[in-house]
């Protein structure tokens, strides 16, 4: 049988704190004006704190009648007085409103190593005073950069500036990051910035560490160049050129070409140049944008979206590398239907698509990873063996969801534009006959009639002309954000 009783115990050793008549150390606290001295136990100390056990050996007084005496400056006696009642008596407090003094309470557990504390600490705030750390976001991540101990704290502030970074940088003088804290936003693949703002930053972080640059490159000596680019070796491997637009490249890149590699400067002029130049397969792909309201997909993520919407504006059509350009999002992706929620039939596709231009399918291929699907500038009609006349359709497929490297776009053959799009009552959305999506029946049947072919279309989709079984599919009408 096991009993614990540690509300007495805790009670008992706080007595003990409070007792003038058994210390055998006094602690020194504070600075000037504000100085106390606390009287303790060296050997709950030494037990309790690996910190003090440290300090007190190396001050180890020399005769048994001399008390030990040590100086903590950096620690005020209001903030001493709480950590040593969980020293001793394993309780904290203070008042939850108070952020500066739980912020400061956490700092002097760190110095202490009271490890248990410093967790407890770091999980509180994060799990209970979120809006009170972003309203002293300033405070409390230069906080969290003080120690390698409090990692939790620190991923907190790093995950608050990649969400919203605009609205966190207003709190936090950018340019008075340290390096370690930089590369780790940086480093972020879901850091909610355009990458020519972040380039922006970094340079400028840059600027202010060296003082005696100026802003303008073109005055900059080789020597100007090379210390830049020493200041910046971390950081520079970190930044996504490539996602940058040629205007952007021109204007912010280019006047500091001399801070790149020779290789990385050429293969990115090159690009702008020729978009079908293969990029290295090291390059760091866009980061990823978490923007609401753009689509609300179970089959497709905002890579495959910034592509689509790419090639409905006819932008980067020729180009099979545009996935490395920055995500391109101009259209709202407002979701009409949804198979797995509102059924796979003909019936159900007229009712709730038919009549409303600018579509795109996109349809998961059961049993693989496979999206295909297409982009209808018309509207859809429940007719009969009839076409639809467009020469900006187009089909599509991609190996999976993530990978978008490789897409197959598809665009109508000129002479086939008046057969571009199919209708018929046993139809859902077909692209001539190359995505073809139907029954054989009657239009409440679910789907079992499906293939890709080339017929209408400038390529195959698929490898296979074979019958294929829909795992999932959705439509969506494509409106300007």
């Amino acid at each position: 049988m096991l009993t614990q009783f540690f509300t007495r115990l805790s009670e008992n050793y706080i007595e003990i704190l409070n007792d003038d008549e058994y210390y055998d150390i006094t602690i020194e606290v504070g600075k000037d004006p504000n100085v106390k001295i606390f009287r303790a136990h060296m050997i709950i100390l030494c037990y309790r704190s690996p910190f003090l056990r440290r300090t007190l050996i190396s001050n180890k007084k020399n005769n048994d009648s001399i008390l030990t005496h040590i100086n903590l400056s950096d620690i005020s006696p209001e903030i001493f007085q709480i950590i040593l009642e969980y020293i001793y008596g394993g309780i904290i407090s203070f008042n939850e409103q108070e952020t500066l003094k739980i912020l400061n309470v956490l700092v002097a557990a760190d110095q202490l190593q009271l490890q248990e504390l410093v967790d407890y600490l770091q999980k509180y705030l994060i799990e209970n005073k979120v809006e009170l750390m972003k309203q002293n976001f300033g405070l409390v991540y230069q906080t969290s950069f003080q120690s390698d101990s409090l990692l939790d704290l620190q991923q907190f502030c790093i995950d608050c500036m990649t969400k919203h970074p605009q609205k966190m940088f207003k709190s936090l003088d950018f340019t008075s990051l340290s390096e370690k804290s930089l590369v780790s936003l940086i480093k972020r693949d879901d850091l909610q910035m355009k990458e020519v703002e972040i380039w922006d930053h970094v340079l400028k972080w840059g600027l202010t560490q060296n003082s005696s640059l100026i802003s303008d490159p073109d005055t900059w000596t080789d020597d100007d160049y090379e210390m830049m680019k020493n200041t910046l070796q971390l950081c520079l491997p970190l930044i996504r050129f490539f996602s940058l637009s040629s205007e952007e490249f021109l204007q912010k890149v280019h006047p500091y070409k001399k801070l790149l590699k020779p290789q990385l400067y050429d293969e990115l002029f090159k690009s702008y140049l020729n978009p079908n130049i293969e990029p290295s397969k090291d390059i760091l792909l866009p980061r990823y944008r978490n923007v609401d309201g753009i689509i609300d997909s179970k089959i497709v993520n905002l890579n495959i979206v910034s592509l689509i919407s790419r090639w409905i504006d006819k932008l980067d059509i020729k180009s099979k590398f545009a996935y490395v350009r920055e995500l391109y999002l101009p259209y709202k992706f407002k979701l009409l239907l949804r198979g797995s929620q509102d059924g796979f039939t003909p019936k159900k596709f007229h009712e709730l698509c038919d009549n409303l231009p600018c579509t795109v399918i996109f349809i998961k291929v059961k049993g693989t990873d496979e999206i295909i699907g297409g982009y209808n500038p018309l509207i859809w009609k429940c007719l009969n063996d009839e076409y639809g006349e467009t020469k900006d359709s187009f089909i599509f497929s991609f190996k999976s969801k993530n990978n978008f490297k490789d897409p197959i776009l598809s665009h109508v053959n000129h002479e086939n534009i008046n057969r571009a799009i199919f209708y018929h009552t046993q139809c859902g959305p077909t692209f001539g006959r190359d995505l073809y999506i139907g029954v054989k029946g009657v239009d409440s049947d679910e789907y079992h009639r499906n293939y890709c072919g080339k017929y209408r279309y400038e390529k195959e989709i698929r490898n296979t002309e074979d019958v294929f079984s829909i795992e999932d599919y959705e439509v969506f009408q494509i409106v300007k954000s």
